[in-house]
């Protein structure tokens, strides 16, 4: 069995207003889409980035990768980390090499058919959520109803 394919897509989503945290502001969010193929089976990978992140895993990242063995993420982690050895590993280049990542562990836990937690390992049997918002963009008002929403979901942890 091999990696026959990898694939990336760009979606750029607008937010509802826009959206702040105090050091940059936005108003939409643009999402890096990875798709790994074995034979008819595909792993989901994703990273928030730039287009340029895309054309790095299409042209660079996904050379390095297809033909290898999806069963070996490490092997597949080590050959992405030499196709980049001479742009640098941060930046663009560590978000194209965890868009793949995902999708390869996604992908090993579909080819065995169990679910990614037990093909990781779960630490706990269970994992409380937190609501991810309260731009500072946001009026009092609409902070309210974001996390009290959230609350009233049983959502108890909030930022």
């Amino acid at each position: 069995m091999k990696i026959d394919d990898v694939s990336v897509s760009v979606y750029t989503v607008p937010t509802d207003a826009p959206e702040s945290d105090g050091t940059l502001a936005w108003d939409r969010t643009t999402m890096v889409l990875v798709e790994a193929r074995a034979g008819e089976t595909t792993g989901l990978g994703y990273t928030y980035a730039d287009i340029g992140t895309a054309v790095l895993i299409r042209e660079t990242l996904a050379k390095a990768v297809t033909g290898l063995d999806p069963m070996n993420i490490p092997s597949a982690s080590i050959a992405m980390v030499r196709q980049v050895r001479n742009l640098g590993r941060p930046g663009m280049s560590a978000m194209g090499i965890s868009g793949i990542d995902n999708a390869l562990w996604d992908l090993k836990s579909r080819l065995l058919n169990v679910p990614l937690v037990t093909l990781l390992g779960a630490v706990r049997n269970e994992m409380p959520i937190y609501g991810s918002g309260g731009f500072t963009s946001y009026t009092t008002d609409q902070l309210e109803r974001q996390f009290g929403g959230w609350v009233e979901q049983g959502i108890s942890r909030v930022k």
